[in-house]
């Protein structure tokens, strides 16, 4: 059996070291509960970028470019070991810990923000970088597109985990990706608090045969700093939830073992039995024995993206 956990607890909004120590605070506790897996929900470290649903940056040009400041300003350099703290906690705890994280690109732009989890072992090592590759609608005015070299299924301590981000999980391909890689818990973090998201989660359960974890910000309006721009055009109001959370917990046959959890603070906990992926496939293996290759195939581009340069013409 493994102990894993869905992370309902809010960072510190858009302050990346407070994220990191409250980050470090968490898989402490985590631990000291038996929890060997914990998923972060998207973009935690410093928070859900929730102003580009609330701010048109045409209409809000300065609050909007003033809040992106902030956001990138707080961002994670991964070149730089900005994950050293959890990497650290990780290691001393031996806990696998998938973070979700606003990432500053260096080596792309300087620029440029992407929505990526990060897939740590209980080893400290980072296994794998997923940045989001198409983010949703208003998501596009502040990430970048990820590729697909974060596509990856990678074996942990607590057994072999892949992630993808929020609408993603949408994408038929992507998850027959993920699907291909022989993924046995199956991570989902998210922004989308809505009923039917949870019908999502069981599907791909059932569908992947795979256990599958779904998390989202648990996000009060306490937890907003009150110097944050425009702070009143995108809080919802002393006492309302900015983000209510929504984790659960779905079997290999689909069934909700833990959860809907929605607001409410906390950690959301089952005990997972890896024997019950291959039992599921026995019946049905979407990329084994139901997959049928002599009719369909998946090809994924796992090339990285090119940053474009210019070449100015040559004088012969």
């Amino acid at each position: 059996m493994v102990r894993v956990a869905a992370v309902q607890e809010p960072g510190v909004y858009f302050d990346r070291d407070g994220c990191l120590q409250r980050a470090v605070e968490l898989i402490e506790r985590a631990a000291a509960d038996g929890i060997e897996l914990i998923v972060f929900p998207e973009g935690w470290i410093p928070g859900y970028p929730d102003f580009v649903w609330g701010l048109v940056p045409s209409n809000n040009s300065g609050d909007v470019e003033r809040l992106y400041g902030r956001l990138f300003a707080n961002a994670v350099d991964l070149s730089a070991d900005g994950l050293s703290p959890v990497r650290a906690a990780a290691r001393e705890h031996g806990v696998v810990v998938v973070m979700g994280i606003n990432e500053r690109a260096s080596e792309m732009s300087a620029g440029t923000l992407y929505n990526t989890a990060v897939t740590i072992d209980a080893t400290g090592e980072i296994l794998n970088v997923h940045r989001k590759v198409m983010p949703t609608n208003a998501e596009r005015t502040v990430w970048g597109f990820g590729d697909g070299r974060g596509l990856r299924v990678v074996e942990t301590a607590v057994g072999r985990v892949g992630v993808l981000l929020c609408w993603e999980n949408f994408m038929p391909l992507a998850r027959a990706a993920i699907y291909a890689q022989n993924v046995e818990i199956y991570c989902a973090p998210t922004a989308d608090h809505r009923e039917n998201w949870l019908a999502t989660m069981q599907h791909i359960g059932r569908e992947g045969s795979t256990w599958v974890i779904g998390v989202g910000p648990t996000v009060e309006d306490e937890d907003i700093p009150d110097d944050l721009v425009a702070r009143e055009l995108i809080a919802p109001g002393a006492g309302e939830w900015f983000s209510p959370g929504n984790g659960i917990i779905c079997s290999p046959v689909g069934e909700v073992v833990a959860g809907p959890k929605r607001r409410e603070k906390g950690m959301l906990v089952a005990d997972i039995d890896l024997a019950e992926v291959r039992a599921a496939r026995r019946t049905f293996d979407a990329v084994g024995h139901y997959s049928r290759p002599d009719i369909f195939r998946l090809d994924v581009n796992r090339e990285p993206q090119l940053p474009v340069t210019f070449q100015p013409d040559r004088q012969d």
